[in-house]
């Protein structure tokens, strides 16, 4: 069958990327189903940093590809050995497949599934196969996914199903942003109720992650954003302490405006500087954690041995460290409840012709979760 997808054939190219148009909207052959595969009609897809840290080269990946990871869609046809969904299923898309048989995916670990981190590096699905086709050109998958794309066809182990009655424009924001952001802090920071918590970076991860120890209970909530929109959304959705850094002089500025050292600096922004922040804020015997993907050459530094004499605890998370066909509804059902109300992270729409522009929106800084509609 035909389908429209957004398309990347070179990383790099300067913004504004409405005059460099990087991405271009392309006419695709895409292939049924094979072994373990579904079909989505995709709905809602959002713009991620994930996709803009491809287009401007600060996460190579092969080319050319098919953008898009975080979207909500309906499953309309299944390929054979399917066993985990059918027709008329909601889905929400994960951007990395659990193959459920590694050592990271039977240790209850599916962020860390080996054959899955191969798959999304090679630009292939799971089974190993692309699926999308320009003439006799093979296109590449952007982490199993591409769901800049009117359908999409995707391993069943990059879906999960929707069990609430939500919306997909709701629904959209759990795949990467609140499972991300979110998930770190319930799963990875080690948070307890009455605990300290800064987090660096207030964009969709950053301000999921503050919602999240809202609802764990955290009694000091610092959020440290440029833009004053997140600001003010932030102290809104509970932070009690917000921080613009152009106001900071020294390390001494930092931690008077936090209201002191936290137990879990968190930097959800993925730059360096970010996690120097994050770092400097946390206390001794605290944990600095990090859910950001910065260019692979981008190092942080720091003396041994304060990391021993200060008993400091470093810690990636990726994909909310915990189990997606577990965490996402249990999320959903939180936001149901109100304990959750990522409702308030949803941002401006766009066309797929306009990703360019939605691209530009993102990279500006002063969007919250901006999305993709697709309506064919």
């Amino acid at each position: 069958m035909k389908t429209r997808i957004a398309l990347l054939r070179e990383m790099g190219l300067p913004a504004p990327y409405q005059q460099s148009r990087p991405i271009h909207i392309e006419e695709a052959e895409l292939d049924p189903p094979g072994f373990g595969e579904v079909l989505i009609k995709v709905k809602v897809a959002g713009l991620c940093h994930s996709d803009l840290s491809v287009i401007n080269g600060s996460r190579p990946r092969v080319m050319p590809m098919a953008l898009g990871h975080e979207s909500s869609g309906e499953v309309v046809e299944v390929g054979p050995g399917v066993d985990l969904l059918r027709p008329g299923d909601h889905v929400v898309t994960v951007f990395v497949p659990s193959c459920g048989h590694c050592n990271p995916c039977m240790s209850g670990r599916p962020a860390l599934c080996e054959p899955g981190a191969a798959a999304n590096t090679k630009g292939v699905l799971l089974g190993g196969e692309r699926r999308l086709h320009l003439g006799r050109e093979g296109i590449n998958h952007h982490l199993g996914v591409s769901c800049f794309s009117d359908y999409a066809v995707v391993s069943q182990r990059s879906c999960v199903k929707v069990e609430a009655g939500i919306s997909h424009q709701e629904a959209a924001l759990f795949g990467c942003a609140v499972l991300t952001g979110a998930g770190a802090v319930i799963n990875r920071s080690g948070i307890r109720a009455g605990d300290t918590i800064a987090i660096v970076g207030l964009g969709g991860v950053g301000l999921s992650g503050l919602m999240a120890a809202v609802a764990s209970g955290a009694r000091r909530i610092v959020g440290v954003e440029l833009d004053p929109g997140k600001r003010e959304l932030a102290r809104a959705l509970g932070a009690t302490h917000v921080i613009d850094p152009r106001d900071i002089q020294s390390d001494k500025d930092l931690l008077d405006a936090a209201g002191g050292p936290v137990d879990i600096g968190y930097d959800a922004a993925g730059a360096v500087p970010a996690f120097e922040a994050a770092y400097k804020l946390t206390r001794r015997g605290g944990v600095t954690m990090t859910t950001g993907l910065p260019h692979p050459k981008h190092m942080f530094s720091l003396p041994i041995s304060e990391l021993v004499g200060q008993e400091r605890d470093i810690r990636g998370s990726y994909l909310g460290s915990g189990v997606p066909s577990i965490a996402i509804n249990q999320y959903m059902t939180l936001y149901q409840e109100g304990k959750l109300p990522v409702n308030r992270l949803l941002g401006k729409t766009f066309t797929l012709e306009a990703v360019n522009e939605g691209f530009d929106h993102l990279a500006s800084g002063s969007g919250l979760r901006d999305s993709i509609t697709l309506d064919a």
